[in-house]
C-alpha cells in the first residue's frame, strides 16, 4: 500500500464519520407523537431537494425543518397548525401535495396541457408528411428520375 492510498483511505473514513454525525435521532415520549411526526415529515417537501419529502432528504434545511416539526409536535400543535405555519413561512411549495387553487393551476394541470399540445403537434406533423408523400411527380420530375436511374444502370 502506498502513502497516497493510505491518506485517501483515512480521508474517506473521516468523511464517513462526518456524514454519520449529521444523522439526528428524534425521541418521543408518546408513540402517537412519533407517528404524527413521521406522517407530517412525509407530507412536507424538502425545499432544497424539491423531489424529496422531509423524511427522505439529507439536506441541512430539511434537518432544520424536521427540528421545527419535532418542536411543534412536542408542543401538541395540530397537523393543520403545523402545515399552516410551514405554508405561511415557505409557501404552498412546502406541501408535497399542494392544494388546487389559482396559484397552483400550472403545477397541477401544466403536464396535461403539455401532453395534449405534444399530441396535437405530432398529429399535425404526421398529416403533413402524409400529404407530402401522396403528391405526384410532375412530368419533368418523372423524366429526371428516369434519367438518373438510367445513368445508374449504365455504370
Amino acid at each position: 500500500m502506498t502513502v497516497k492510498q493510505i491518506i485517501t483511505g483515512l480521508l474517506l473514513a473521516s468523511w464517513v464519520c462526518l456524514v454519520q454525525a449529521g444523522i439526528y435521532a428524534f425521541e418521543f415520549d408518546d408513540p402517537k407523537k412519533e407517528a404524527r411526526f413521521k406522517h407530517l415529515s412525509e407530507e412536507l417537501r424538502c425545499l432544497v431537494c424539491q423531489n424529496q419529502t422531509l423524511a427522505d432528504s439529507g439536506a441541512g434545511l430539511a434537518m432544520d425543518l424536521r427540528k421545527e416539526l419535532y418542536r411543534m409536535v412536542n408542543e401538541n400543535a395540530s397537523d393543520e397548525e403545523i402545515k399552516n405555519f410551514m405554508v405561511s413561512r415557505y409557501g404552498d411549495f412546502v406541501l408535497y401535495n399542494p392544494p388546487i387553487k389559482t396559484s397552483t393551476y400550472l403545477l397541477w394541470f401544466g403536464p396535461f396541457v403539455l401532453v395534449v399540445l405534444g399530441l396535437f403537434m405530432l398529429v399535425r406533423m404526421v398529416r403533413k408528411v402524409g400529404q407530402q408523400s401522396t403528391q405526384t411527380l410532375s412530368a419533368e420530375d418523372h423524366k429526371r428520375v428516369q434519367d438518373l436511374l438510367a445513368d445508374k444502370e449504365e455504370k
